[in-house]
């Protein structure tokens, strides 16, 4: 799971790279993509633990990639921007101060995403028109022509000023697009950076205007401050100071979230942990997270709710309640899974 942090240079984007990871940006490696793995936090390990004592405790991470940082004249973005087609989501850093208007600079952010996509859909239609010139078997014309009506849907829209929406294609027009990875289509959410003096985290929050994606306002710099802290002396601070804090967990979560992610757990004495899984994902998904075998010699899922398990406090009084059901390959992950997983 990958996640670009866009932003215009001066942003602080760097800064809430290095509080997210725990890992400081090379200065000297401005010019290129950095990228270092978060833990997500699961509160429900703390009781976990005490149900299991397991030996070891792994956390599902995130990589988080830290981009060059964008001009505001547009010149050079297509370039840089190419560099996260990689990317699963993208988080756009927005800064409110030094008079920077954050509804302008969401929609800078949206004219340079349509902008990089437009100049590989270009590329691509005078590519496949060069191809298609050429003498071919006429199946592989039919493709040529295929991709080129799909490539003229994109490019209509995109010159208008609108990324295609998946829901107006076809399936195969669908299998078309995803190849091209394009930035306006990607899962995304904004987290506006504020002063380290605001006090009004949601008011910061809502001066992006209303927004279809999930916004959220962090002071990254203070936050990065507060690190260094005990939290006796970043407690006393912030009661002085009369500010608020964010909960960077509460943040990652927002970020999977967004990113139409989602965590499920395995448990067991020898190791607690948690893993990815695509929303909507199934029972067959999550095995194949684990591990490509575990998938392809499925045989069926043993499933339990982590609030039942905390509840009752022990698998024995679980399985007594009947709380563990056996669900086949395509049952749909809920949050709070637990699986143990039967397989050839």
């Amino acid at each position: 799971m990958k996640i670009g942090l866009v932003g215009y240079k001066g942003s602080g984007k760097s800064t809430l790279f290095h509080w997210l990871t725990g890992s400081s940006p090379d200065p000297s490696l401005s010019h290129t993509l950095q990228s270092a793995v978060a833990a997500v936090p699961e509160p429900r390990f703390t009781q976990l633990i005490e149900i299991y004592h397991p030996k070891k405790i792994t956390y599902a991470g995130i990589e988080i990639v830290d981009t060059p940082g964008l001009a505001r004249d547009q010149h050079g973005n297509p370039a840089r921007l190419a560099q996260l087609r990689e990317a699963d989501a993208l988080v756009w850093v927005v800064p409110v101060f030094d008079g920077n208007d954050p509804v302008k600079e969401v929609a800078a952010f949206n004219d340079d995403t349509i902008i990089a996509d437009l100049e590989i859909v270009l590329n691509r239609i005078e590519k496949v028109i060069e191809q298609n010139k050429r003498p071919v078997p006429k199946t592989q014309h039919e493709l040529y022509e295929f991709e080129l009506e799909t490539l003229e849907i994109l490019r209509e829209g995109l010159e208008s000023g609108k990324p295609v929406a998946e829901g107006t294609l076809t399936p195969e027009q669908q299998r078309v697009v995803r190849g091209f990875r394009l930035l306006s289509g990607k899962p995304r959410m904004i987290i506006v950076n504020t002063p380290d003096d605001e006090t009004d985290l949601q008011r910061a929050a809502e001066a992006c205007g209303k927004q279809d994606v999930p916004v959220i306002a962090v002071s990254a710099g203070l936050e990065l401050e507060l690190e260094k802290m005990s939290a006796e002396e970043k407690a006393a601070f912030l009661d002085e100071m009369h500010l608020p804090s964010s909960d960077r967990g509460f943040v990652l979560k927002t970020i999977l979230d967004a990113s139409e992610q989602m965590t499920f757990l395995t448990a067991g004495e020898k190791e607690l942990r948690t893993w990815l899984v695509a929303k909507g994902g199934t029972a067959l998904d999550a095995a194949a997270a684990i591990h490509t075998d575990m998938a392809k010699g499925f045989i069926r899922a043993e499933v339990m709710r982590a609030e039942d398990l905390i509840r009752l406090g022990s698998e024995r009084a679980v399985k007594a309640e009947n709380l563990v059901r056996r669900e086949p390959k395509d049952y749909l992950v809920q949050d709070g899974d637990i699986f143990l997983f039967h397989f050839s």
